[in-house]
């Protein structure tokens, strides 16, 4: 078998794994299929996921379905305003041994493949830093030694855009280390049909187990050797550079509305998603079309808007949006 068709027919088993994966996640999941799509593109490259919508849409379930559709480990986190570094991290407790008193970790509740992080914005700066580490190095610190967390590993937060009251906003810092922030959109009637019959009737739905923590790595892998024309990848840091108003590429309504665009790490997470919508589709190369489909999820929570932007309501998306046209 020659190389070109060993790598077809690995790009091939890459789209059924995923098709099985998404088939898994829809028999619970009712719709959604850009969040799912969104979401598994996200664990399979590596990044955290910050999901946003209206309480009762079904955020915590996808998390859950996922775990249940992965042969991985799976914890869940409510912050609140009192929730410490500790409670999320671990700590050192005194233990009692045969040779004497001594220190132990004891490791909380991130220390597990998919962490969900339910309504994140709920906690104080304080327990929200404790992420940063965990979610850039993949290792927490206590106690003067690092302790590696467990692969892959997917942080997936949860936060409500109405209810702001006792709430405290994620800093730039920490929203950049999200690999994409996917909107939830409220269902149509047809769905919501269907999640009244699935969840009002006798029948419990949950999904079977597919794949495994391996099998995640090794596509991630793969995706990464997908290859991306100089003219390609020109064409996406055009776009991130674009995002900053004091840059020539920038649009009039960048300058206008924009007061810092995307960082490196946004250009980085552009390309990956880029590569694997381009696996998704069948092809070995990545196109501007790639970048211009993962563009508004990997950009829309890295572009801080101005005051005036704030003041007259413009969306990061409607920013990004034109900034592609």
């Amino acid at each position: 078998m020659t190389e070109t068709a060993e790598l077809a027919a690995e790009l091939n088993a890459f789209r059924d794994d995923f098709a099985r994966l998404r088939d898994e996640v829809g028999r619970v999941i009712v719709g959604q299929q850009n969040i799912v799509d969104g979401t598994l593109a996200a664990m399979i490259a590596g990044g955290h996921v910050l999901l946003e919508g209206v309480p009762g849409l079904g955020k915590t379930m996808l998390v859950r379905t996922l775990a249940d559709a992965l042969h991985l480990t799976f914890s869940r986190v409510q912050f609140t305003p009192d929730l410490m570094p500790a409670d999320l991290v671990g700590t050192n407790v005194v233990v009692e041994k045969p040779e004497g008193r001594q220190f132990e970790f004891q490791s909380g509740p991130v220390f597990a493949n998919i962490v969900l992080t339910d309504e994140i914005n709920r906690a104080t700066p304080k327990t929200q830093s404790a992420l940063l580490e965990a979610m850039a190095e993949r290792s927490v610190t206590a106690g003067g030694r690092t302790h590696q967390l467990p692969r892959p590993f997917l942080v997936m937060a949860t936060q409500n855009p109405l209810e702001m009251e006792g709430t405290y906003p994620l800093p730039e810092a920490q929203l950049d280390r999200f690999f994409v922030k996917l909107m939830v959109p409220y269902p149509t009637a047809a769905e919501l049909s269907t999640i009244l019959n699935r969840t009002t009737g006798s029948e419990d739905q949950q999904a079977e187990p597919i794949l495994n923590g391996e099998r995640i790595l090794q596509l991630r892998q793969m995706a990464r050797q997908i290859p991306v024309a100089e003219d390609v990848q020109r064409y996406a840091v055009g776009m991130v550079l674009g995002t900053h108003p004091d840059q020539e590429a920038s649009s009039e309504m960048v300058r206008r509305f924009v007061r810092f665009g995307a960082s490196p790490r946004g250009a980085q997470s552009l390309i990956l998603y880029a590569k694997i919508l381009a696996v998704l589709d069948g092809r070995f190369h990545v196109a501007r079309e790639d970048i211009n489909a993962a563009a508004v999820p990997v950009l829309r929570h890295r572009v801080i808007l101005s005051f005036e932007g704030q003041a007259q309501n413009v969306s990061t998306d409607d920013v990004i949006r034109d900034l592609m046209a």
